[in-house]
């Protein structure tokens, strides 16, 4: 199996400081969509592991991420992608659970799901706790971003789109 697994916001779409509350705050980086379905289109499974504490913080609920997730799922349809699982984790920073980055917990589970071994995995993600979320789960991370330089060993690409036309070129 050739999977990629993905963060969701900051690398899918745009982030924001007052989190993504709404489907309507959802909006997608452009290119990203596009990379997702060629990502699909060459054969690759994609999953999407994302830290969600607003629900912990009562910022939005179960039901309104789900809306989230769907419209996403929706648009990366559109475009001609698949999202195969998404896995998310609604505690606060310190809860101390296994799931929130940068526990390797999320990416174990999808290890688990795809019944795979995560050490060809790349884990895309935009701030350094996905780099040690990738390295704690023995997947190999890849930052995204235009503005952090990655320790040594970790590559960086300004965005999902130029990641994808990197690796499928």
């Amino acid at each position: 199996m050739k999977l990629i697994i993905l963060d969701r916001d900051g690398v899918i779409n745009f982030d924001s400081m007052e989190y993504i509350k709404t489907p309507d705050e959802w909006i997608p980086i452009p290119g990203s969509l596009e990379a997702i379905a060629r990502l699909t289109q060459a054969g690759y499974t994609i999953g999407v592991a994302t830290n969600q504490s607003g629900i912990a913080r009562g910022y939005y609920d179960l039901p309104t991420l789900n809306a989230i997730h769907d419209k996403m799922l929706t648009l990366v349809t559109a475009a001609g992608g698949h999202i195969a699982k998404i896995v998310y984790c609604p505690h606060m920073p310190d809860a101390g659970c296994r799931c929130r980055k940068p526990q390797p917990g999320m990416l174990l589970d999808l290890a688990a799901y795809f019944n795979c071994d995560l050490s060809n995995v790349p884990y895309l993600g935009d701030r350094e706790t996905d780099i040690e979320t990738g390295l704690a789960a023995g997947a190999k991370p890849v930052l995204i971003s235009t503005d952090s330089t990655p320790p040594p060993g970790i590559p960086r690409f300004a965005s999902l789109a130029i990641y994808v036309n990197t690796l499928l070129t």
